[in-house]
């Protein structure tokens, strides 16, 4: 099944798409897609009331991140074994985590917004992951048992910041803008096997990034038990597990960043696509995503 939040900024409403395509206003059955609904059995509660049921949404309205009341934002990286070898990194032992700013989420078709004094500001397709039931000190077999379901994430990451600033990687990960999520999220059963799905992201009409979820390093089971060891996730959690080769920083024979005008397209097999132009930042501030 697949869910989305549709409306104006900040106040976005529950939908659902059924099977011809079509939007549903779910707000009849929930308030929200966020931690209290998706402890619930959600999927059962729609699937009770008929998808077909609920009254059809008019028009294109905006789609925004699919989770609302987000609690963690959690990141792995170097998790693709391609993309180790273009960054100059050793295989990792453990999953390197890493944390993205709540305030960094925004729909699948928001600007990408260029940071003040930004000079290296680049892309990664991934794979979200988001947690449906309290999870801590989960065993791995059972890992996938908390996942409530899977969404597209497009990790966009200013490197100079992360990597060149001191400290650690995060403030190079939150920037406003930098956690497009969606459009979808799709229920774990109507995605199946989720290390089997193919990935890509292209700039300007140009394909940059093409990779399987089969070549991550540490699967999502492994991923989830691993983070609940450190710490409970909760519903409504989402871990963003990792990208596959083809980031600007990675190109020859010169890295290549996003610019103001560019276009970036991404998608995941059975999770939907997305779509964002860059903006500068002193445009950000009269951008109204809804128009």
């Amino acid at each position: 099944m697949k869910f989305v939040r549709f409306g104006e900024l900040g106040r976005e409403r529950p939908g659902v798409v059924d099977e011809s395509g079509e939007l549903r206003d779910m707000s009849m059955l929930v308030p929200d897609i966020c931690p209290s609904t998706l402890s619930t059995n959600l999927v059962a509660c729609v699937e009770e009331a008929g998808v077909s049921s609920l009254p059809l949404v008019s028009g294109n309205p905006r789609l925004g991140a699919p989770v609302a009341q987000v609690g963690k934002f959690l990141a792995i990286g170097l998790n693709y074994i391609e993309h180790i070898a273009e960054a100059n990194q050793p295989v990792p032992e453990e999953p390197v985590l890493f944390t993205k700013a709540t305030s960094c989420i925004v729909g699948a078709f928001d600007p990408i917004v260029l940071p003040r004094n930004s000079v290296k500001t680049d892309w990664e397709v991934e794979l979200g992951v988001v947690i449906g039931r309290k999870a801590q000190y989960v065993d791995e077999h059972d890992a996938l048992r908390y996942v409530f379901g899977y969404c597209v994430v497009n990790d966009v990451s200013e490197r100079e910041f992360q990597l060149e600033r001191g400290g650690s990687w995060d403030k190079g990960k939150g920037c406003d803008s930098f956690g497009p999520i969606g459009p979808y999220l799709v229920s774990a059963d109507e995605v199946g096997d989720p290390q089997q799905l193919t990935m890509w992201l292209s700039v300007n009409g140009v394909q940059m990034q093409r990779g399987c979820t089969a070549s991550m390093v540490f699967p999502i089971r492994r991923l989830v038990s691993y983070v609940s060891q450190f710490m409970t996730l909760q519903p409504g959690d989402i871990i963003t597990t990792g990208t596959p080769p083809g980031v600007g920083m990675g190109q020859k024979p010169l890295p290549v960043y996003l610019r103001e005008g560019d276009h970036v397209e991404l998608g995941i097999e059975g999770l939907g696509a997305q779509s964002q132009r860059v903006v500068r930042w002193s445009f950000a501030a009269e951008y109204d995503p809804a128009k």
